[in-house]
């Protein structure tokens, strides 16, 4: 767990005097030189690399950066706030705030319903205010939980806030520190809890300074995205687990996503990065719910699974193999990633809905038939974070779209229904509230990089993700650098006062008025297992045990009717001509029902 005595604190600290410690890890150098507000103060040597100097009669505001022996001169890699971007110099910060909701203690798990936003492409203009105010909308439709994708500082005025390095900065082109605490305080006043996407598991290629002075920091193998941190290092792991709390205690965020956890390579200690990370939090952020959810390709059961008087590390894993099993079964393609779900798909389906992952040490034909994943039958539903689409699986796209774009609407209306009202944690990407046809692109900021290149890197990365493209894919693509792709993503909320877009967010409200009736109960009790009934080509017959009841869903995802499993019980939600206590079944239907 964080230890003062074990880990040194990196970035600015005040001490009870009153005098403002900055402090630098720089080992691949001699002694960098401190610059505040323009003048100059000699750091001291410390062990392992480590410099300070201290600075009376520092107030927030103030700017300061680091000065290489070269003359290079650098942020603070712990820097607070970035008014000029990761070249210029780093603030002070008074992280003083009127907070209007201190007493706020989040919810339960079981009462998450996710509304996945990239603040920068959620509004016009593309700020933590702008984004502030569609929260009440969200929390009258039934929106318990905004996920934020990641705000680290990153290189230019705009990306998806992947490729991040100044981790503790929050993307300056957002707004203020402040702004975003009011965004949070205004989320909470709502009833809604925020969780924070940040990427541990590599730093960005571009504005990525410590590689100059501190190339102990990575390690010599890198991630497919950049850099890899080396988390054999003590104080490596110091900067990210100072940086969770930060945020989880500076900003009140509710929980932390923890992005494409299975990169978090190294160890350092006697226990891996990602069980510190979770045992850290756990000791040091008491007294309200906070939930760390991870993305984990290895389909891993054993971070979600408690032990014996021990909760376990994280509290539920985003569960791609439903997304992908869905796509396979719904939309025919069978290329890239998709690859490892085409033989009968609607069983793998059954699989996940009742018992989490597809992949469950099976052997994966993408992996060369390596044996892939762990069980999770034994786990309860609201682990799994399931999704439709997100902005990985729209965004790496050759065009981008959501699953709705791709589907007939009856059929998108069953699928929809399936993952509001099943027993698992539900994410929706911004704009599904009110059936936004707006394509969801990848962006950046890079434009000394080679347009030709660029292109052709998002043909390859569309290609890994939906298979083969069409001849005319080089027209269709969308140059990621291009300011326009960013301006194409952001969403159209005239959408939401139109037709399909009010029809769609009253579905939406209806389907979480239900979730919250008869689902939440559910899974506020013991969770006895899931099994799948045996039911023809392309429908659903799943049954969850709980102490609290038996929720059952009976779904026709094909164009012709079907013969079911009858249900028994109170029948909550029905979709489409489907009898049952018959069982018998129209195209494109669905119900649920609830036996007490």
């Amino acid at each position: 767990m964080f230890n003062a005595m074990k880990y040194r604190k990196w970035g600015v600290q005040f001490d009870a005097a009153g005098d403002a410690r900055f402090r630098i890890w720089a080992p691949g150098s001699d002694a960098p030189r401190l610059v505040i507000n323009g003048a100059e103060y000699e750091m001291r040597s410390e062990e392992n690399g480590w410099y300070e100097a201290v600075a009376a009669n520092v107030s927030s505001g103030a700017t300061y950066h680091f000065v290489l022996p070269d003359g290079h001169e650098i942020p603070d890699p712990a820097s607070h706030w970035q008014e000029g971007g990761l070249d210029g110099p780093s603030t002070v910060i008074d992280h003083d705030f009127a907070w209007q909701h201190e007493n706020w203690n989040g919810r339960p798990w079981h009462e998450a319903m996710i509304y996945e936003v990239h603040i920068g492409t959620f509004t016009e203009e593309g700020t933590f205010r702008a984004a502030e105010k569609k929260l009440e909308r969200l929390a009258e439709l039934g929106i318990t939980v905004i996920e934020v994708m990641p705000l680290a500082s990153f290189q230019g005025d705009r990306g998806w806030g992947y490729d991040g390095v100044l981790q503790f900065a929050p993307q300056r082109d957002y707004g203020s520190p402040d702004d975003l605490k009011a965004f949070i305080d205004a989320a909470h006043g709502l009833g809604m809890m925020v969780l924070l996407d940040v990427v541990y598991n590599h730093l960005g290629p571009e504005g990525n300074f410590l590689q100059t002075y501190a190339p102990d920091f990575f390690q010599k193998n890198e991630t497919p995205w950049g850099p890899a941190p080396d988390f054999n290092s003590v104080d490596v792991r110091s900067y990210f687990l100072q940086n969770a709390l930060y945020w989880l205690q500076t900003y009140r965020f509710d929980g932390l996503r923890i992005d494409a956890a299975d990169h978090l390579a190294g160890g350092g200690g006697e226990v891996d990065f990602l069980t510190e990370l979770a045992q850290t939090i756990r000791h040091k952020v008491t007294g309200r719910h906070v939930y760390l959810v991870i993305e984990d390709a290895r389909n891993t059961a054993k971070p979600m699974t408690p032990e014996e008087d021990v909760p376990p590390l994280v509290d539920a894993q985003w569960n791609d193999d439903f997304h992908h099993v869905v796509h396979v079964m719904t939309t025919g393609e069978d290329g890239g990633l998709y690859r490892d779900f085409v033989s009968n798909p609607e069983s793998l389906l059954r699989r996940s809905l009742a018992t989490g992952f597809v992949y469950q040490g099976d052997p994966r034909p993408s992996r060369d038939f390596a044996r892939s994943g762990e069980r999770s039958d034994h786990l309860s539903p609201q682990t799994f974070v399931n999704f439709l689409h997100n902005h990985d699986q729209a965004g790496n796209r050759l065009c981008g779209e959501r699953l709705r774009a791709l589907l007939e609407p009856a059929l998108f209306d069953v699928l929809e229904c399936i993952l509001l009202l099943s027993p698992q944690t539900p994410l929706m990407f911004m704009g599904d509230d009110h059936a936004s046809t707006q394509p969801f692109y990848f962006f950046s900021d890079h434009p000394q990089h080679d347009r030709e290149a660029a292109i052709k890197g998002r043909l390859r990365q569309a290609e890994m993700f939906q298979g083969a493209l069409p001849e005319n894919a080089r027209d269709l693509v969308q140059d990621p650098n291009d300011v326009r792709t960013r301006l194409l993503s952001t969403l159209n909320w005239r959408q939401a006062d139109e037709e399909d877009g009010r029809r769609a967010s009253e579905i939406l409200a209806g389907l979480l008025a239900k979730r919250r009736q008869h689902v939440w109960p559910l899974l506020a009790s013991e969770f006895g297992g899931g099994t799948a009934l045996g039911s023809p080509a392309r429908t659903l017959a799943i049954d969850w045990a709980f102490a609290a009841g038996r929720l059952q869903l009976r779904a026709n995802l094909s164009d012709a009717p079907a013969d079911l499993p009858p249900v028994e019980g109170e029948i909550f939600h029905r979709l489409g001509d489907i009898n049952g206590q018959t069982g018998k079944s129209c195209s494109y239907s669905v119900l649920f029902a609830v036996a007490r």
